[in-house]
């Protein structure tokens, strides 16, 4: 149902590209980034993704490839960066091993942070700030694993070949929001409103999307009672939502 090369682009754009969101939206992320020096790690998975994560004045900031890099970290196949990502490989960096004590320290605390925003518990949520700070954090690594389906995986990839030119407005009504752009039948998903979006799927409350995302509500019938807002070209958020179909697939 799922493949691992799939899996990678999410583990890498989706889930470890939040850590971009985490630091604006969290002081004691940022807090763990203030008053260092600028350091970054790249990420190379062999037949799969490669990123740098700069880590600058409490923010971070991802970008393709590992050209410049501060300290590298390569892996020999998509399984085994997944395997990173869940916890059960340690990896090992190439370059920069005099720094790997943040690596060890500073970032390990930043994805276990990220960790207990996305894998939250009820009694976590009960905290306001928590809650929107997660749910937040869950609109845009959906939004992104969105795009990273809809390229990569073959079930996707078919949704999004019949997804027309344009941007796509997902968002929570007076929240987060984020552009799914679509160009030739590829995804990118940009992490704010779109101007001229040809569609929109937008959820009327934060409180409506959590349920959502935690599959706590039917989304068909939020749609009938307009829980959930869809215009503009619907043929585009009808191929969207299949590939959300396969969100919770590989998110579980």
């Amino acid at each position: 149902m799922t493949d691992s090369k799939t899996l990678a682009y999410i583990n890498m754009y989706a889930i470890l590209g939040t850590l971009e969101n985490l630091c604006e939206l969290d002081p004691a992320a940022s807090a763990l980034l203030t008053n260092k020096k600028p350091i970054s790690i790249g990420f190379e998975v062999k037949g799969g993704p490669s990123a740098t994560i700069t880590f600058k004045n409490g923010r971070c900031r991802m970008e393709q490839g590992v050209e410049d890099c501060t300290i590298k970290i390569p892996f020999g196949s998509c399984e085994k960066f997944n395997a990173m990502i869940d916890g059960t490989v340690t990896p090992i960096p190439t370059k920069g091993l005099t720094h790997v004590n943040f690596l060890l320290k500073d970032f390990t605390a930043l994805t276990d942070l990220l960790t207990k925003y996305l894998r939250a518990t009820p009694e976590d949520l009960e905290d306001r700030d928590f809650f929107v700070r997660s749910t937040t954090l869950m609109l845009y690594t959906i939004a992104v694993a969105i795009a990273q389906i809809g390229n990569n995986d073959e079930i996707g990839k078919f949704s999004a070949s019949h997804i027309i030119d344009g941007e796509i407005k997902f968002s929570i009504k007076n929240g987060p929001a984020a552009t799914i752009r679509c160009k030739d039948h590829r995804l990118i998903t940009v992490k704010r409103a779109p101007e001229n979006p040809r569609a929109v799927m937008e959820f009327e409350s934060i409180e409506l999307a959590r349920d959502l995302f935690d599959g706590n509500v039917n989304a068909i019938a939020c749609i009938g009672e307009g829980k959930i807002t869809m215009c503009g070209m619907i043929n585009m958020i009808d191929n969207v939502n299949r590939i959300l179909d396969r969100v919770a697939l590989y998110l579980a």
